[in-house]
């Protein structure tokens, strides 16, 4: 299952970052995680400043 990313998320992009498969990128709101595209490695969770990025249900 993909991560995803809260309204917590501040727009910082330490995630996209660091993101090795280019999952994220930036919405209207808060970055976001394209779910097809997401490896579910975590590393965006582990960069995350405000802990925004959760693993998906």
């Amino acid at each position: 299952m993909a991560y995803v990313i809260s309204d917590e998320c501040v727009s910082c992009g330490s995630c996209a970052a660091e993101c090795p498969s280019e999952a994220i990128s930036e919405g209207a709101d808060h970055f976001e995680i394209d779910a097809d595209a997401c490896v579910d490695c975590g590393t965006c969770a582990d960069v995350c400043p405000t802990e925004a990025i959760q693993p998906g249900e």
